[in-house]
């Protein structure tokens, strides 16, 4: 959605300027934020009197919690034709029947969690209305990603004793089946990230579960699967994505209006009266809605803009509190990747900073592989093959910290053309921060004299 001329930053001149959201640290000095506010004084602890100072000043939040992932809202918007979809489904719970399995696609932040939690809940409510015995379990494939443990986890819902580890898994599974079926009732199984669980143990445990029905006398059992990967059913067996996608809903992404609407809603609870501009949440919609659609991260943008006007001790979020969070939630996720690549991936994309810092912004392969090679024996690592290192810079792609593309050289075969999607001198400082690659500190003037004379012998 494009946003409309009429909303352009404005700042009041009443208002303090916003500082650069790289120097926010800088805000903060021995005495803590605010330390303009803290008076020392021999009887007074200076802490004291900073928290006082802070809880006097007049707030900008009356409940951040709702804008968290974790909050699901009673009435979700534009979820209306989904929730029943799912509902319509598990209804046959109340009727002392198995539900259909299901498999809920979408991308993050399209409300999918959010929508089962709210349909489970009034289930179960129902359920209990009924007296029918129905539980709705959900699991976190992301967290719990072994077979063992999601049998393990499932067993001790149901009151048994399992060691974290050591038992076989048929045995595991046997303790939890046993268990479920010592009188008549329905168990909803959900998994959340359910393509987690298939990329990093395969689908054994699906299989077990989506045919337990079969073996069960009194208990039944339906599983519903969440994943945020449209194509993770290709590494099923037939067998299981026959049973298991029995049926299927998908959720699509947001408009930058539903976006709208969801922000409108939360911000009635999460903030105090006159305390946004009226641009503030049409921004934060059509920011979240040119990254696929995501609530979440609109959610968390209004919020981060607050908490930095908040630091600024201004009382009104504005438009130029929304973009500098932008920038800081970016830094802050690209920092969170980079920091946790492994050494090899680190030196890839070290070695793409290095050239586009030195002008190189149209990389290809064979470019980053030479400086590699270099970094690695500087640095005395070891160097992977070429096609290993392509490998690398795919999975860099995929994680959006470059943007790789394979073009065609004709007779010369193929290769890829390689650029940063992130701040290179962010980037730097964050590889830098790893001490195998501290001593690369001073390399990028050994690479520009290279490049000079490079370029001196080629115009000779």
């Amino acid at each position: 959605m494009l946003i409309d001329k009429t909303i352009t930053p404005q700042s009041s001149p009443q208002q303090p300027s916003l500082l650069d959201v790289n120097t926010q640290h800088d805000i903060v000095s021995d005495k803590g934020l605010f330390a303009d506010l803290v008076k020392e004084s021999p009887e007074e602890s200076p802490i004291d009197k900073l928290f006082e100072n802070l809880l006097s000043m007049k707030p900008i939040f009356s409940n951040r919690e709702v804008l968290r992932p974790s909050y699901t809202p009673d009435y979700l918007p534009h979820r209306i034709e989904q929730i029943n979809a799912v509902a319509e489904i598990l209804v046959a719970a109340l009727r002392g029947e198995s539900p259909s399995n299901i498999l809920i696609y979408g991308k993050t932040g399209t409300g999918k969690t959010a929508t089962l939690e709210s349909v489970s809940k009034k289930l179960v409510d129902m359920a209990e209305k009924m007296n029918i015995e129905c539980k709705v379990l959900f699991i976190n494939c992301e967290r719990i990603d072994t077979q063992y443990r999601i049998l393990a986890h499932l067993a001790r819902h149901y009151n048994r004793e399992v060691p974290i580890t050591g038992w076989p898994t048929d045995q595991v599974f046997n303790e939890f089946r046993e268990a479920l079926d010592k009188k008549e009732q329905i168990a909803i199984i959900i998994l959340d990230e359910i393509d987690n669980l298939v990329k990093k143990s395969g689908d054994d445990i699906l299989y077990n579960l989506s045919r337990i029905n079969a073996d069960l006398k009194k208990a039944k059992v339906s599983i519903i699967g969440i994943s945020n990967d449209l194509t993770f059913t290709d590494f099923l067996d037939p067998r299981v994505k026959s049973s298991l996608g029995e049926e299927e809903i998908i959720f699509p992404p947001y408009n930058a209006d539903q976006l709208r609407d969801i922000l409108e809603q939360r911000s009635k609870m999460a903030f105090k009266d006159n305390t946004l501009e009226p641009s503030v949440i049409p921004l934060c919609a059509a920011f979240a809605a040119q990254e696929h659609g995501d609530a979440r991260k609109a959610l968390d943008l209004l919020r981060v803009s607050a908490e930095l006007a908040e630091r600024l001790r201004v009382t009104v979020v504005m438009e130029d509190h929304v973009r500098k969070a932008r920038e800081k939630i970016e830094i802050d996720r690209i920092t969170e990747v980079v920091r946790t690549l492994p050494t090899q991936s680190k030196l890839v994309l070290f070695s793409i900073v290095q050239l586009d810092s030195m002008g190189s912004h149209e990389l290809n392969t064979g470019d980053v592989y030479n400086v590699y090679r270099r970094l690695c024996r500087m640095i005395d690592m070891d160097v992977l093959t070429q096609r290993r290192v392509t490998d690398l810079i795919s999975e860099l792609d995929m994680l959006g910290i470059i943007n790789a593309i394979v073009v065609s050289k004709g007779r010369y075969g193929r290769t890829k053309e390689i650029a940063l999607s992130v701040p290179a001198e962010s980037t730097r400082k964050v590889l830098l921060d790893d001490y195998r690659l501290r001593t690369l500190k001073d390399s990028r003037p050994y690479f520009e004299q290279q490049q000079r004379i490079n370029n001196k012998d080629f115009s000779e």
